[in-house]
């Protein structure tokens, strides 16, 4: 009543009451149990839970704030540029990261690739994509994390080819990317692992899990994002089950990327 300026008057006005029924509600001895509608009411007015007015929850927050708090949508950008992304990368700083991606990963792609992908993306150009993703590999050196990426096996096989989402992609960017990934896996290798999964055998939509502080999943415009605990576990034992399930180990990722045929369409 204090924190939301009410006094017994005031409050009892506020809910339809009497005031000694208020103060029938206030007493220490023999205090009066309120019906269903006065501990909705004074919730409502009060802007707590009626759970939490009833001593049943340690939250005074309403079941919506709360949802509030633990799932909201934030819009998303196209690149790694997107300074939400980047925060929270810098907030889970230490933590291991969990990555499945909507493409190739951003910060593992060289300078030509995101020329080619960013020159007709509308609000971020291929320059800010590229200072993004050589920001992000430096954090990555910095901070020792674990990042793990768990990656379909069309998406290189794609890439290989030039076909899907990589078409009309040179020889030439498709060959210098792999000697990238390749050198990087080499670098950084074991801090960053990259699996790869068989997609017709299990799926995952892309996501991040930001050690046990977050989890969002990447729907284009927005992220669903996930701040209690459940909910990032079960994101968690989600991407880990995809590295179960992994066709390819980490540790082969570089034998596996020279293995691939880049092959020329036009």
């Amino acid at each position: 009543m204090m924190r939301s300026g009410f006094n017994k008057s005031t409050l009892a006005k506020e809910i339809g009451v009497d005031r000694s029924t208020v103060s029938q509600l206030l007493t220490s001895d023999h205090a009066r149990m309120p019906n269903a509608q006065i501990i909705a009411e004074s919730a409502r007015a009060l802007k707590v839970s009626a759970d939490w007015l009833l001593g049943l929850s340690q939250r005074p927050e309403r079941a919506n704030d709360l949802l509030d708090i633990a799932i909201n949508m934030p819009e998303a950008e196209r690149s790694s540029v997107d300074e939400q992304l980047v925060e929270w990368h810098r907030e889970a700083a230490g933590y291991k990261i969990r990555h499945v991606p909507a493409t190739l990963p951003d910060f593992l792609k060289t300078p030509e690739l995101l020329r080619w992908e960013y020159e007709s993306h509308l609000g971020k150009t291929p320059d800010q994509a590229i200072g993004a993703m050589q920001d992000r590999l430096d954090w990555m050196r910095a901070q020792h994390s674990d990042y793990e990426i768990a990656l379909p096996l069309f998406e290189l096989q794609n890439f290989a080819t030039g076909s899907g989402y990589y078409a009309g992609l040179s020889v030439e960017v498709r060959k210098a990317q792999i000697t990238q990934l390749i050198d990087l896996h080499e670098h950084l290798y074991p801090s960053l692992r990259v699996f790869q999964f068989d997609a017709h055998q299990v799926f995952s939509a892309p996501l991040t899990v930001f050690g046990p502080l977050m989890g969002a999943i990447y729907l284009g415009r927005h992220y669903i994002v996930f701040r209690d605990s459940a909910r990032v576990q079960a994101m968690t034992n989600h991407f880990d089950w995809l590295v179960k399930a992994a066709t390819v180990d980490a540790s082969d990722f570089a034998e596996h990327l020279m293995s691939l045929e880049i092959k020329d369409r036009r």
